[in-house]
């Protein structure tokens, strides 16, 4: 049925959605997605029960560390144990290496990259920190006595690993995009000479047959003389399409009428759905670079504390000897060590993250929003987003004395029981209580349905049939430019129905809160000039862009990021390019999974108003994290120069005990100030 050309992006269908959670992970990792690049965690390749696991057994060796060490200078231990040196020794050794496997790692990468930052560090604290306390005990073990680091290094490691937990917890990850792509896809496919294969088995040229209400397997060229199709899981657009043979469908569109016939021309890498989720992939990639504001000041404090630490080398090897001008540069580097920093902003991200969940928003990526106040254009999809995305009938007219508006209403419903197409499925249920049946049922390609109730044959056709085929018809007024179809008998219009789809009661607030913060609203739709210019006109937006292809909204995008930052909005298939492509984008709850996957943010409640909830709240959230840095960074930057004796000409030296209880204390008010985040 092919009432109007319009945008409504499909929703799960229960059916739809069973069919896609039977399948295998094996059914997954065999599809040939595997060339694009996921990109790497700053943690390394560390999955959250790895990381669980590693700050649990750190944390059971870190107690005896801190009960049998002196704590940051003090001169004696809590606990006295025969040979506690060696235990001490063992339990750090098991620390620094096992527990600080993920910084390492991190460190690596960022050196090759030539940009320290936060991991790399950790891992000089850590590692100066091991290195200075072997060297100690071993002097304490043959009578010496020299002040160790094993309390700095084991509780730094420890709190570094709960930090990267707590950040683990609050952030879902967003990299399923591609899985999602991968359920559009049946299990098995069907060769023409009767044999079921594996979907990874299909290869350029097979014949495969498609059975009614099964996938497309593969992107191919039909070779039987016609196929119905739905392809709204990969377009957006809801109307059943007519295929003829020779034309191209693509793996994941959904057969609807006929079984037919295809020979499959692409596989893989290369097949629509694995181009789409290769668009996505790079996005989220190039996204996923962004340099946060932890990794700015974490690099700043590398730089200041390498610097200091080889000023004080170099000034007290030469006032007080080598081995004192030793011990000042380590003192630097251990008390860089970023405690506080290290929870600054994955305390902020749980609080955040509890909030938005309390509020109907589902954080997937946080570094987007990190970015909120430069946020320029909001570019939206109509029918979904701005609408409610359900059609309703709002009338029916009669135009026969032998048929009344219920007649008609359930002619109608007759004709387009089992549909499922938006339309035809609103007409159905405008009926509650319907005795009429109709068989013979047949779509009329671009144009309706037609069918036979009680021996008489009736069609539900669009205004273009009507112009073309010469049939008169009672032209209505339709300034609310609702969709119109015709119920004819013979050549006689007999009725009509009018429907549409209405705003979301929230539409309103939100673009005049989004023009109130300096973001201008942008409207996309694939339906039609009018209609976009209606909801438009309604909703006090200037600017948007009707009757839009599928492959239009990521080019649109970029096209205004040429302008400033954009946010975008949808709940597609055909989304998830420009989802990801986006400086920050939101996806409609009650969309299709992929645009969810691709999606910095779900509103789960599918309520635009949620969005201005998001802004507020990370503006809130990043004026947090910007005062944790500055709780976290300003001890390094007071404690740093006074560790290097910076002021030791006039008697004031940072004793490792002050360090402590200056650390402690930021780390306490690093902690509260997050608490206290609110939307």
């Amino acid at each position: 049925m092919d009432h109007k050309n319009m945008e409504n992006h499909d929703h799960h269908m229960d059916s739809n959605h069973k069919q896609m959670s039977n399948m295998s992970k094996e059914d997954m990792s065999n599809m040939d997605m595997s060339s694009m690049d996921h990109g790497s965690m700053p943690m390394g390749h560390m999955n959250h029960g790895d990381m669980k696991k590693r700050l649990i057994i750190c944390i059971l060796l870190m107690i005896p560390i801190l009960l049998l060490t002196p704590m940051m200078g003090m001169k004696s231990s809590v606990l006295h144990l025969p040979y506690q040196e060696i235990i001490v020794l063992i339990f750090g050794t098991i620390i620094f290496f096992y527990g600080g496997k993920p910084f390492f790692e991190g460190a690596k990468s960022e050196l090759k990259n030539k940009k320290p930052e936060m991991m790399t560090l950790v891992t000089l604290g850590i590692s100066v920190s091991y290195l200075y306390s072997v060297y100690s005990t071993i002097i304490n073990m043959t009578g010496g006595h020299q002040m160790d680091f094993w309390w700095e290094l084991s509780t730094l490691i420890v709190i570094m690993l709960l930090g990267h937990i707590i950040e683990m917890n609050a952030i879902m990850q967003a990299n399923s995009s591609m899985t999602e792509m991968v359920k559009l896809l049946p299990h098995e496919a069907h060769l023409t000479s009767g044999k079921d294969i594996p979907i990874n088995q299909v290869k350029v040229g097979d014949f495969l047959l498609v059975k009614e209400n099964e996938r497309v397997p593969a992107d191919g060229v039909i070779t039987s003389d016609k196929a119905m199709l739905d392809e709204s899981m990969i377009t957006g657009e809801s109307s059943v399409v007519q295929k003829k043979k020779g034309q191209e469908v693509f793996a994941g569109s959904l057969n609807k009428n006929y079984p037919f016939e295809l020979k499959v021309t692409v596989v893989g890498k290369d097949s629509y759905l694995s181009q789409v989720a290769k668009l996505v992939e790079e996005a989220q990639g190039k996204k996923s670079k962004a340099e946060t504001m932890a990794d700015k000041v974490s690099g700043w404090l590398f730089y200041a504390a390498l610097i200091f630490a080889i000023l004080a080398l170099i000034v007290w090897s030469a006032i007080n000897g080598l081995s004192y001008g030793i011990m000042m540069a380590v003192t630097v580097l251990v008390i860089a060590c970023p405690h506080a920093l290290g929870l600054a902003i994955p305390l902020v991200v749980s609080r955040t993250s509890t909030l938005a969940a309390k509020n109907g928003l589902l954080i997937q990526n946080r570094e987007p929003l990190e970015n909120v106040s430069k946020l320029k254009f909001a570019l939206m999809d109509k029918t979904g987003t701005l609408t409610d995305g359900d059609f309703k009938v709002h009338d029916y007219m009669t135009f026969s004395k032998e048929f009344s508006q219920k007649d008609i209403a359930q002619i109608m419903a007759a004709l387009e029981e089992g549909s499922t197409h938006p339309l035809a499925q609103a007409l159905v249920e405008a009926v509650s209580d319907n005795s009429l049946k109709a068989n013979n049922i047949e779509n009329i390609p671009g144009v309706g349905i037609e069918g036979n109730i009680s021996g008489k044959e009736y069609k539900i056709v669009n205004e273009k049939y009507l112009k073309e085929n010469g049939i008169n018809y009672n032209k209505i007024d339709n300034e609310d430019n609702l969709t119109v179809s015709y119920l004819i008998s013979g050549n006689e219009v007999i009725g009509l129905a009018t429907l549409g789809d209405k705003l979301k009661p929230q539409a309103a607030k939100l673009i005049k809160e989004l023009k109130n913060r300096g973001i201008e609203p942008v409207m996309l739709t694939g339906d039609n000039e009018k209609a976009a210019q209606k909801v438009a006109s309604e909703l006090g937006i200037n600017d948007f862009r009707a009757q839009l292809k599928p492959e239009d909204k990521a080019k649109i995008v970029k096209e205004y990021q040429e302008k400033g930052n954009v946010l975008f909005v949808g709940d597609g298939v055909n989304d998830s390019p420009a989802l990801a492509t986006s400086d920050l984008s939101f996806a409609i709850g009650s969309g299709t999974s992929v645009a969810i996957a691709a999606a910095d943010v779900i509103l789960v409640n599918s309520n635009p108003e949620d969005i201005i909830k998001m802004l507020d709240l990370s503006k809130n959230s990043n004026r947090k994290m910007k005062e944790n840095l500055w709780w976290g960074a300003g001890y390094n930057i007071i404690a740093i120069p006074l560790a290097a004796g910076v002021l030791a000409p006039i008697g004031i030296v940072l004793s490792p005990i002050v360090g402590a209880i200056i650390m402690s204390f930021s780390t306490v008010i690093v902690a509260i100030n997050a608490m206290t985040l609110k939307v």
